[in-house]
Parts: C-alpha cells; sequence; structure tokens
C-alpha cells in the first residue's frame, strides 16, 4: 500500500504519542471510527503499526527500523517530492556524498538528468541508479554490504569516506527527536553518517513527515550539525524552532 494523506496523519500522531485509542484517533482526525479502524487494519496488515485492544501503538523499540519494503513504500509519495525539491537544488557539476535510506535513493532518481555530478555513495541502491546517468560518475564506498538494504557500513566505509571534501551532503534519517537530535537504528550506519556530515561543506537532510518526533537508539548529530532541511510538510512543534535556532534552512517540498 502506498499510505493517503490521512493515514500519513494517523501514524505521525501514533509515533508522536507512543500509543492511541482507536476513539481518540477518531477524535484528531475528525472522522468516523468505522475510517480509523479500516486505516488502522491497513496500516496494520503492512507492519506500520501494532494493534492491542481498543487501540494501536509504534510497533519494534528504538533499537530496530521498520523492514526495508516496508520503508520503501512509507510515504512514498513525500519522498518523490522531497527528491524532486533537493534535485531542484542541486546544480550541475557538484560533488556529492549520499547515505543508506529509501529517502537518498528516491532523492537519486531524481537526479538522473543532471550532468557532470560526481557522487560518492555507500548504498549500493543510489549507485544503480545513477550509474545510469553517462553524464556523472559515481563512486561506490568500500566495507561490509548489508543484504536486507544494500547499505554498506563498517570502518573501511568510514576509512574510504574520510579522503574526500564533497559539495553537499546529502543524508536520509530514521528519526528526528523534540530535543534537536538526529537518530539512527544501526551503530555501524550512524559512523557513516557522522562521517559524512564532517567531510561535506554543506549539509542537506532529507526527512519526511513521518521522521519527526520518531525516536531511535543513536544520535548521529545535532540539527545544528545541518545547513539545510528538506521536508515533505510543516514539522510540529517544536521543530520550526529549533531550526530557526540552529540557523537551519527548511525547505518545503509541496506538489
Amino acid at each position: 500500500m502506498n499510505p493517503n494523506p490521512r493515514q500519513i496523519k494517523l501514524l505521525s500522531v501514533v509515533r508522536a504519542q507512543g500509543s492511541v485509542t482507536v476513539e481518540r484517533l477518531a477524535d484528531t482526525l475528525e472522522v468516523t471510527l468505522q475510517t480509523v479502524r479500516r486505516d488502522v487494519q491497513r496500516l496494520a496488515d503492512e507492519g506500520l503499526l501494532a494493534r492491542f485492544h481498543g487501540g494501536v501503538r509504534v510497533p519494534g523499540s528504538t533499537v530496530e527500523n521498520l523492514a526495508y519494503p516496508q520503508r520503501e513504500i512509507l510515504n512514498a509519495r513525500g519522498k518523490a517530492r522531497i527528491a524532486r525539491a533537493v534535485a531542484d537544488a542541486v546544480p550541475n557539476g557538484c560533488s556529492l556524498l549520499l547515505n543508506i535510506g529509501t529517502t537518498t535513493e528516491a532523492i537519486a532518481r531524481a537526479l538522473t538528468k543532471h550532468e557532470g555530478l560526481r557522487v560518492i555513495t555507500n548504498n549500493l541502491n543510489v549507485a544503480a541508479i545513477l550509474s545510469a546517468n553517462s553524464q556523472s560518475e559515481v563512486i561506490v564506498v568500500g566495507g561490509v554490504v548489508r543484504g536486507r538494504d544494500q547499505g554498506i557500513v563498517g570502518e573501511a566505509a568510514v576509512d574510504f569516506i574520510r579522503q574526500f571534501k564533497v559539495d553537499i551532503g546529502l543524508i536520509g534519517i530514521s528519526a528526528i527527536e523534540s530535543d534537536g537530535s538526529l537518530r539512527d537504528f544501526d551503530y555501524r550506519e550512524v559512523k557513516v553518517s557522522q562521517t559524512i556530515i564532517s567531510h561535506a561543506r554543506e549539509v542537506w537532510l532529507a526527512a519526511d513527515a513521518s521522521k519527526f518526533n520518531r525516536a531511535a537508539m543513536v544520535e548521529v548529530a545535532q540539527l545544528s550539525s545541518i545547513d539545510r532541511l528538506f521536508s515533505d510538510a510543516i514539522p510540529p512543534e517544536p521543530f520550526m524552532d529549533l531550526m530557526a535556532e540552529a540557523q537551519v534552512r527548511f525547505t518545503l517540498a509541496d506538489d
């Protein structure tokens, strides 16, 4: 499934509160109980929510991400809008570092018409997408390949990236918490993302609405470490204030 805007908002409410009754969801979304139950059933069937008697909760925990196929379909339309906005901002003839994630893969698809890019990535899916563009060069990071999402992690990946200083580091993230911390689940992946941040002249973060107020175990950085944030929706409080304080330029990717 590709969740519709109401279902995406439902997911955001559940993630913000951890667990919610069906009645509270109906009141918050201003829809009928029947509509909420139908949405909850569909989302639970896809593994995006876990049901309990009378309500729903966030599946899994702070130590394990959703499976790659679930992440690939979650808010695919929003990620596509973000990708187009990022691609519009990326100039031809620049150097990029792209990390692991379904959002960065969407960005790669939006960059296939660019010319003169030099892209370094620890994401084999990104490399496969961009290598079809004969007008750009793709450099794949060495290291351990994770079979579940084709990401490359480990100390070899970190050491490889340290050789470079690129114009733009383009990163995705699993969670942005209300204290302004950017978080992920795999500490090996986090080490690579931290290295990308420190070896880019500008750092751009692409995060769809589902990432705000989500929890994950490992801190990647603080909002103050990035220069631009692209999202498909205005984030809830207190994130706009946090971005203003950290001097992060926010771009809303609309239709």
